[in-house]
């Protein structure tokens, strides 16, 4: 599908309500030995705090009022207009539990309204809008606030930068989002918030910004929740049905682990006897620094992937490699080891350092690089 790039000058009014409401439910004892006991000292104290804006949110946005906390710290409220695809506003502030109780969250709302702010309506399809943990681990009904602790919300509101003329609003829009958390004191089936995620990518090469393993994951790469979503994702830009992409392991915020997934199809299968149709997951490992003077191996010549031998059963696999072994070739280089599986129109690579890689052939292609750069992109 074809993306308008042009950039349409046009007026959106923001304006968010975060609040917090506070929950106490009754301490209560049932105690069967005969003697005295207390509750002293205990106090129940939620509110937010540390407010902060994301620095270069404000480029291009006017910003009417801006965020900040209000009515005992536990609201916060901000107006901007976002007048060009791609402005965007957004900001983190803490959710803090500084008393004695231990909280869990019991229900949050996050509903978008007309400009009276009581009518509801459907988010506008020019709009990107978000209210998660700062890592983008989404809120959920149990999850504990421990005494004593701090867990960051980020809110961010985005004007799609690739949209179709068609859905630019015509008039300016006035939008009304507001979101609300109650906590309440813990009880037993409380949960912990994992902050462990696994995303899908497919970062363009003119997308701003590139997925780094061990580094913090970019807030300008689109994640993806599923596989299906990724490829849709890739079919729509690339005009191509590319049957690869990249999944992310992300924990606190940091990507610890990176992959390349690509698909046989039950036609690739019927079409080349002894494929086998399924999903397959090749990991990547960074193991070496790009630097001003080239390429800096962080391993010595000997070394070899933990993953090359998992990653080299996965392609023989998928490739039928026990019916033809002529469809995967090995370099006879043992320093520049790599093992590639190809038939027309596709292919997978691997080598000892931790390079994994899917591609058409034709230059489209995911690929995670041994020095820890992940991507994809099309020609």
């Amino acid at each position: 599908m074809k993306r308008s790039k042009k950039k349409k000058s046009i007026i959106l009014l923001v304006l968010l309500l975060l609040g917090i409401s506070l929950g106490y439910a009754l301490l209560s004892s049932n105690l069967n030995i005969t003697g005295t006991t207390s509750l002293s000292n205990n106090t129940w104290n939620i509110h937010w705090s540390n407010l902060s804006v994301t620095e270069g949110s404000v480029t291009g946005t006017q910003v009417t009022t801006p965020a900040a906390i209000k009515t005992g710290d536990t609201e916060v409220e901000y107006s901007i207009t976002l007048s060009t695809p791609g402005d965007y506003y957004e900001f983190t502030v803490d959710a803090v539990n500084e008393g004695s109780i231990d909280a869990m969250i019991e229900s949050f709302s996050n509903k978008t309204y007309e400009s009276n702010g009581t009518t509801e309506k459907n988010l506008p399809s020019y709009l990107n809008y978000s209210v998660s943990y700062n890592d983008g681990i989404a809120l959920a009904n149990k999850q504990k606030l421990t005494a004593n602790t701090t867990e960051k919300i980020k809110v961010r509101v985005e004007f799609k930068k690739d949209i179709e003329a068609s859905d630019l609003p015509t008039t300016t829009d006035t939008i009304v989002f507001k979101f609300s958390v109650t906590y309440v004191q813990k009880t037993d089936d409380a949960v912990s918030v994992s902050h462990l995620r696994t995303v899908y990518t497919v970062n363009h090469y003119n997308n701003d910004g590139y997925v780094y393993l061990n580094q913090a994951f970019p807030t300008s790469i689109t994640q993806y929740q599923t596989p299906s979503e990724a490829l849709t994702a890739i079919a729509t830009v690339s005009s191509k049905d590319l049957p690869f992409y990249l999944k992310h392991k992300v924990e606190n915020g940091i990507v610890t682990e990176s992959y390349v997934e690509f698909v046989v199809t039950p036609e690739m299968a019927a079409a080349n006897t002894g494929m086998v149709a399924g999903t397959y997951t090749l990991r990547g490992e960074k193991t070496c620094e790009n630097g001003i003077d080239g390429i800096a191996y962080l391993v010595d010549e000997s070394y070899i992937s933990p993953y090359f031998e998992a990653n080299k059963e996965v392609l023989e696999t998928a490739f039928g490699y026990s019916t033809d072994s002529s469809r995967c070739y090995e370099s006879e280089y043992t320093s520049a080891y790599y093992f590639r599986c190809s038939i027309s129109g596709f292919s997978a690579e691997i080598d000892l350092k931790g390079r994994v890689t899917a591609g058409d052939g034709a230059n489209s292609y995911c690929s995670v690089r041994n020095d820890g750069y992940c991507r994809c992109g099309w020609y």
